[in-house]
């Protein structure tokens, strides 16, 4: 009966290869400062589509207005994080998202650490992936400390492991060791970030 099937698709079998080598990949986005996009809402939004051709946007989060963190004097920043189905090895993905900051007026070899910013993103896990290599990290070293991160990727994510310690998204957020004031991590409603984003 074999030799009644029809042949393999060529186009369908390296579709199919494409999706087998698909990983989901975490990704961090925040701004503070007026780009080429636009404000820190349109620069976002913009690069989330500009995310969207590196893979496909499997989910998205609201976008939250944060406190700036380790640099106080700078205006509040916006962040979201975004599931990412890509097949960009990690060190691909990671040169990825810097030429896009560049593309956005960043320069990280000249900018003020954890100082204003045009656009940051940053690659926070990577399927169950442990890696520590010169320039990257995943999962993201600061992940666990870090509430305008942990809240919008518990909002899309929170059943999500931490390869590191096994733990949940959700477990990671209410284990912080200081506790966000009421105002550090606000959602807000934005009718530019819910039109340009799909999902």
């Amino acid at each position: 009966m074999l030799a009644d099937q029809p042949p393999a698709n060529p186009a369908n079998q390296a579709r199919s290869a494409i999706l087998v080598s698909m990983t989901l990949a975490y990704i961090a986005l925040g701004a503070n400062l007026p780009s080429p996009a636009g404000s820190p809402e349109a620069a976002l939004a913009a690069a989330a589509q500009r995310l969207a051709s590196l893979g496909r946007i499997a989910a998205r989060s609201s976008l939250y207005s944060t406190v700036p963190v380790g640099f106080a004097d700078q205006p509040r920043f916006l962040n979201a994080v975004l599931a990412l189905e890509t097949n960009l090895a990690p060190r691909d993905l990671l040169a990825a998202l810097l030429a896009i900051e560049r593309d956005f007026g960043r320069d990280r070899a000249a900018s003020v650490p954890n100082g204003p910013r045009t656009l940051d993103l940053d690659i926070l896990l990577y399927g169950d992936l442990i890696l520590s290599e010169p320039g990257l990290e995943i999962p993201h070293p600061r992940l666990v400390q870090r509430a305008f991160v942990l809240v919008p990727l518990n909002e899309i994510a929170p059943t999500l492991r931490d390869p590191r310690s096994g733990r949940m998204i959700a477990q990671l957020l209410e284990a912080l060791p200081v506790r966000p004031a009421s105002n550090a991590v606000t959602r807000i409603d934005s009718a530019l970030w819910a039109a340009k984003i799909i999902p």
